[in-house]
């Protein structure tokens, strides 16, 4: 069970954190990042957008939750959770907080991979390591 709480952890900070990538890329303004100036402006550009460094630190805890969870769980479950899940939560966040619009299509995909995700998690068992060996 800690495993699959780990692995909840990393799926949510991992949504968080793409979520905080696109909050601060929209702060860097309608240009985006401009490599002309050559590397180092980008650099401070991006030292300085404090919501780009917090994303990028969720992204880094993310990794430590989700080793730790495919140390207890098979990958072939793990995965799907983790992608398909985090992305159900992107797609409900950016529609309802970022303002962003998705078509009937879209939706009927995001509930089709939800569906997808529930069922691999239904065949998830949590005995012995899943290192596979």
């Amino acid at each position: 069970m800690k495993h699959a709480i780990a692995l909840f952890l990393a799926l949510t900070l991992n949504a968080v954190a793409n979520l905080m990538m696109k909050v601060g890329a929209r702060r860097l303004g309608p240009q985006g990042l401009e490599f002309r100036a050559g590397v180092w402006p980008v650099a401070a550009d991006l030292a300085g957008n404090w919501v780009l460094v917090l994303g990028l630190a969720l992204f880094a805890a993310n990794v430590v939750f989700y080793l730790y969870a495919l140390s207890g769980i098979h990958i072939s479950a793990a995965y799907p959770i983790m992608f398909g899940g985090g992305f159900t939560i992107i797609a409900i966040v950016a529609w309802a907080g970022l303002g962003e619009h998705m078509s009937a299509g879209q939706w009927a995909g995001v509930a089709l991979i939800l569906a997808g995700v529930i069922l691999v998690a239904r065949g998830m068992s949590f005995g012995g390591p899943a290192a596979g060996g």
